[in-house]
C-alpha cells in the first residue's frame, strides 16, 4: 500500500499530538513517539507491556542532531559515515542540552540513535520535527513486526495511526553499537555485521555475559519469541512439529514447512525469519523446529534471534 505525503503530514501530527505512530523502516515497523514527550513515551511502554528498564532506540533526522543530542566521538563518527541512513544504532554519552527524555534512556547517562533509510520514516522524522523514540511495533517479547498487519494483528486500537508501506526489506533489526574509548562494544548484532564494523573501528568487543544491566534493546534473554517452542539446530523433526528449514532440507520433511532461504542466502533469510516464525505459528503446532543457521556474517544476528525467541518466556511488567 503507498503512503502518501498527506498520510505522512497527518502522522506527524499526531506524533506532534503526543499519540502513537507506527511506521515502516528498512529492518522492522517501529511504533513511534515524540521523543521529548515523557506522556508520549509512556505510551509505547503501556502499549507494548514493556519493561521501563529497557530502554529505546530514538530516529532522528540527520547526523548533525546526533551531534546535539551525544557526544560524538571520532569512531562514531566513521560509523555515521559507513552507515548512516541504515541499520545501525550508535549508543553514546547524552549531551547536557539533549531533550530526549529519561524515560527514553531508562535512566542511562547514554541515547540510543539511528538515522533509518526508509524513505518514509525519513519523511516523517522530518515533518515531525521531532527526534522519534521507537520500539519494534509489537508486544513486548514477542516476534517483531515486519508488516502493517503484523502491527494490527499484535496492538491493534493501541496504536493511534499506521503507516503501511508494506513488507520491511531487511527484516531483522538495527545492529546496535555502544563506542567507548573508541572502542566499538556489540550490544545487538543485526543487518551491520561485526565484519563490517570492524573495518572502521580498532576492535569490536562483546558486551561482559556477567552484566546485567539492559543498556539497549534486544538484550533480554526472552525475546522475539512466537506462542510456540523453537527447538534450536534441528536434524529431524518429530510429531506435531512445523519446521523452519534452510538452504537443502536433507531429506527433512513436515506438515508445515517454511524455507528461509531454499539457496542458502543468509540475507533472504534474514528477510524472512520474523514473518516465517509467525505464519507457523498459526499453525497450530507444538514446537517450531528450526534448522541449523551458519553463524558468520549476518548469521550472527539471525541465531542471535532464534536463541532468544527459544528462551523461556518472561512475565512483561511495567
Amino acid at each position: 500500500m503507498a503512503v502518501t505525503s498527506a498520510k505522512i503530514e497527518d502522522a506527524a501530527k499526531a506524533l506532534r499530538d503526543g499519540q502513537l505512530v507506527a511506521f515502516p523502516t528498512e529492518t522492522v515497523y517501529g511504533l513511534g513517539a515524540d521523543a521529548t514527550n515523557e506522556m508520549a513515551v509512556a505510551k509505547i511502554f503501556a502499549a507494548k507491556g514493556r519493561p521501563q528498564f529497557n530502554p529505546l532506540i530514538t530516529h532522528i533526522a540527520n547526523r548533525h542532531v546526533a551531534e546535539e543530542y551525544a557526544d560524538v566521538t571520532p569512531a562514531a563518527e566513521r560509523l555515521m559515515e559507513a552507515f548512516w541512513p541504515g541499520p545501525l544504532t550508535l549508543v553514546m554519552t547524552r549531551s547536557e542540552s539533549c531533550p530526549i527524555v529519561d524515560l527514553v534512556s531508562a535512566g542511562l547517562d547514554t541515547v540510543a540513535l539511528r538515522m533509518p533509510a526508509h524513505p518514509v520514516a525519513q519523511a516523517l522524522i522530518h515533518l515531525a520535527g521531532r527526534p522519534v523514540a521507537a520500539p519494534s511495533a509489537n508486544p513486548s517479547g514477542t516476534v517483531s513486526a515486519t508488516t502493517a498487519d503484523h502491527v494490527r494483528e499484535g496492538l491493534g486500537s493501541s496504536v493511534d495511526y499506521i503507516l503501511d508501506d508494506g513488507p520491511c526489506t531487511k527484516g531483522i533489526e538495527s545492529t546496535i553499537v555502544k563506542i567507548e574509548n573508541e572502542e566499538a562494544v556489540l550490544l545487538r548484532p543485526g543487518w551491520i555485521t561485526r565484519e563490517q564494523i570492524t573495518e572502521h573501528c580498532e576492535s569490536v568487543r562483546e558486551v561482559a555475559t556477567t552484566n546485567s544491566k539492559v543498556e539497549a534493546p534486544g538484550q533480554l534473554e526472552s525475546h522475539y519469541a512466537p506462542s510456540s517452542a523453537l527447538r534450536l539446530n534441528a536434524t529431524s523433526v518429530k510429531p506435531n512439529e512445523a519446521l523452519l528449514s534452510f538452504g537443502m532440507q536433507g531429506g527433512l520433511e513436515a506438515e508445515h514447512n517454511l524455507n528461509l532461504s531454499p539457496s542458502g542466502d543468509l540475507i533472504e533469510a534474514a528477510a524472512h525469519l520474523f514473518s516465517y516464525l509467525r505464519e507457523l505459528d498459526k499453525t497450530g503446532c507444538d514446537t517450531i523446529a528450526v534448522m541449523p543457521i551458519p553463524f558468520h556474517g549476518l548469521g550472527e544476528a539471525i541465531n542471535d534471534r532464534l536463541s532468544r525467541a527459544a528462551m523461556p518466556k518472561m512475565q512483561s511488567h511495567i
